[in-house]
């Protein structure tokens, strides 16, 4: 972090014009949308007349916490721990829409089989209706939580030139940032319902580095030459966390290209990096850019051939 400012319109002009996302207000304003004036937040609380909060609060809040937080450590002690704290406020939206997805899930499946058991009567009509509303309340709450996740991750990416990525699991985004989808998430969710978030279609370019390397310039043009070639191309990369891997990473939130991320499987014990060779090779993918590295990219290197 290098820039520094002396008001926060300046802050806020800055990351508007960094980001590229200039239409974030009808972004926000999609992801609060109210199926239903009534509100029903869990299957034991009472229907209630509840709104969604204002888009443009919620996205102005957004904002200010994310720059407030960068600028006031900016220059100061403080300042490499910057990215840390925004990255937990970022994170804890990530966790709140977690959970709700859970919840949603299970308020569809008791949806489903109230659907399955049609009963004539009025008890049944009010209890369908009810988990209906429910489902869709659970809905809606996770879509705004995802939007403001995902906006909180584009101003640490703009802040810190590293995307926002969990510690375990997938992030899939409804098209504010670049989706990073875990590599087992991939794999189980391939024949399921959310297939088009956590199964996206498309060639698949695999990539695969040390974890030291200077020239992130290199990278980018490399990889900007294969989008060119290859423009719906998902990037999959064997998710180290520094290195060729992260700037591969950097490079795919800001060009807007979703990412599968093999993580090691350290219950597999010394074999784990080459397990996760061969299930990235499973994915058959159309290019490769493999960096110098260790016996691990030798092994990625000579099984592509």
């Amino acid at each position: 972090m290098t820039k520094s400012f002396t008001n926060f319109a300046d802050l806020a002009s800055f990351i508007a014009g960094e980001t590229g996302h200039h239409g974030q207000s009808s972004i926000y304003e999609g992801a609060f949308i109210e199926h239903d004036e009534r509100a029903k937040l869990s299957p034991v609380d009472e229907t209630e007349q509840r709104e969604m909060p204002d888009p443009e609060q919620a996205r102005a809040a957004v904002e200010m916490v994310m720059a407030t937080l960068f600028d006031v450590f900016r220059d100061t002690r403080l300042e490499p721990f910057a990215s840390d704290l925004a990255w937990g406020f970022v994170n804890s939206f990530h966790v709140v829409a977690k959970r709700l997805s859970d919840r949603e899930d299970d308020a569809a499946k008791e949806l489903g089989d109230l659907a399955r058991s049609f009963d004539p009567s009025e008890i049944y009509a009010s209890q369908l209706e009810e988990a209906q509303l429910l489902c869709q309340t659970l809905q809606g709450c996770r879509d705004a939580m995802e939007c403001m996740r995902d906006h909180a991750a584009e101003v640490y990416r703009v802040e810190t030139g590293r995307p926002y990525s969990p510690t375990r699991g997938s992030r899939v985004s409804s098209g504010v940032t670049a989706s990073m989808i875990d590599a087992r998430n991939y794999l189980a969710e391939r024949a399921r319902e959310r297939r088009e978030q956590f199964a996206p279609e498309g060639p698949v370019v695999a990539f695969s580095g040390g974890q030291v390397w200077d020239d992130h310039e290199m990278l980018w043009r490399g990889l900007d030459s294969i989008k060119a070639r290859v423009p719906e191309m998902i990037l999959a990369t064997t998710a180290q966390t520094k290195g060729c891997d992260a700037i591969a990473q950097a490079w795919a939130a800001a060009r807007g290209v979703k990412v599968i991320l093999f993580r090691l499987d350290r219950r597999l014990g010394a074999k784990a990096a080459f397990v996760r060779n061969d299930r990235l090779l499973a994915l058959k993918p159309v290019e490769a850019v493999i960096c110098e590295g260790s016996g691990i990219q030798m092994n990625l290197a000579q099984k592509l051939r």
